[in-house]
């Protein structure tokens, strides 16, 4: 990578600090210039260090982590990975720090710390590495939650067409972003976000409070419906299954795809399979390659295939690669992604005048 990144640590536990320490410091393209036990140490110490990428233990005394977080977004925007536990309400801290600006997270197991952080020391690395590429910069500034399309309405025909959505780092944000652009009666959409089991439940019930739609996390043998949305659980990959002319959901505990279970590339090699030219695959924000394979095989089974563009992504990693293998047909800015959707799905002309599901070609 050239100059090493350069991270500040911000744990309460001086053991954490120092595994995280240690961990880091394992690659070489990783500098840890300091560590702080509070916000309060933290702040003093960004200004003299300015670091490239802050850890950030969501749980800490003098000042919770979020609370922290929003104060580094207001007044000097840094990437920062949250060091989250594998709770329910560790899950819920970290998807509304996710939603304020925080590039991604860890989640660090309740027991076992030493030997089970070792084994994330990889992940750790590779997120620290790509918070630094991330643009922040790309981020909307917290504002109250836009208006469902239902107050927006648009000429929309349900054409029997399903959506198929990949996404992973800056997709908590990217996701909802769509989705509040979509109608109640959107088409039945199929979802793998890189997410673990816990946060993936917290992640759809979210959803579901915000969103128009019904959101929720997809059960296997599951009828898929519109007006409906399935997010695979962070244990398994989801698929689509087309048979006796019912669309469901179909969960496996697989191995890893592309590094990931749940795999993009998974779900978008089944909705080639299963619905073919009334697939619409769709692949946001991410690191890796993950769904770039996939939504080839959906593009060559004739799906409408959109990839997010460079100037919206917070990590234009996956819609790249996607692009750069011909996987996707369109790229759109995130605000036009919903749009983009409808106009593939739509049953009746588009506003171009076309036939629904007809976008340029890349």
């Amino acid at each position: 990578m050239g100059t090493p990144v350069r991270v500040l640590i911000v744990d309460d536990s001086a053991v954490v600090r120092q595994l995280l320490s240690t961990l880091l410091s394992a690659d070489p393209d990783i500098e840890v210039v300091g560590t702080a036990p509070d916000p309060h140490v933290a702040r003093e110490r960004i200004k003299a260090l300015n670091p490239d990428v802050i850890t950030l233990d969501v749980e800490m005394p003098h000042m919770d982590g979020v609370t922290f977080l929003r104060k580094i977004m207001t007044l000097r925007p840094t990437p920062v990975v949250m060091i989250s536990t594998l709770t329910q309400a560790g899950a819920e801290i970290t998807l509304e720090a996710l939603e304020i600006g925080a590039v991604d997270f860890i989640a660090k197991p309740t027991q076992g710390l030493a030997n089970a952080m070792a084994g994330l020391a990889t992940e750790l690395q590779t997120k620290v590495k790509g918070a630094a590429r991330a643009r922040i910069g790309v981020r909307r500034a917290p504002v109250a939650p836009p208006k469902p399309r239902a107050h927006q309405p648009r000429t929309y025909r349900p054409g029997g067409k399903i959506v198929v959505i990949g996404a992973s780092t800056g997709g908590v944000e990217a996701l909802k972003v769509v989705l509040m652009g979509l109608p109640p009666d959107c088409p039945p959409t199929l979802i793998t976000q890189h997410m673990p089991p816990r946060f993936t439940a917290a992640f759809a019930e979210r959803l579901n409070r915000e969103c128009p739609m019904t959101v929720s996390e997809a059960m296997h043998d599951e009828i898929i419906e519109p007006g409906h949305v399935y997010i695979a659980p962070g244990s398994h990959h989801l698929e689509l299954h087309r048979s006796g002319g019912r669309d469901t959901c179909k969960l496996s505990e697989g191995p890893p795809v592309s590094g990931h279970r749940p795999s993009v590339d998974v779900l978008f090699r089944s909705a080639a399979r299963a619905a073919g030219r009334l697939a619409v695959g769709v692949i946001l924000t991410g690191m890796g390659k993950d769904g770039a394979e996939g939504m080839l095989e959906m593009r060559q089974a004739g799906a409408t295939t959109l990839g997010q563009n460079e100037e919206t992504s917070l990590i234009y990693g996956m819609p790249r690669v996607a692009f750069e293998r011909g996987g996707v047909i369109r790229q759109c800015a995130l605000a036009q992604m919903s749009d983009a959707i409808l106009d593939a799905c739509d049953g009746a002309p588009d506003r171009s005048g076309r036939p629904g599901g007809v976008v340029d070609a890349a």
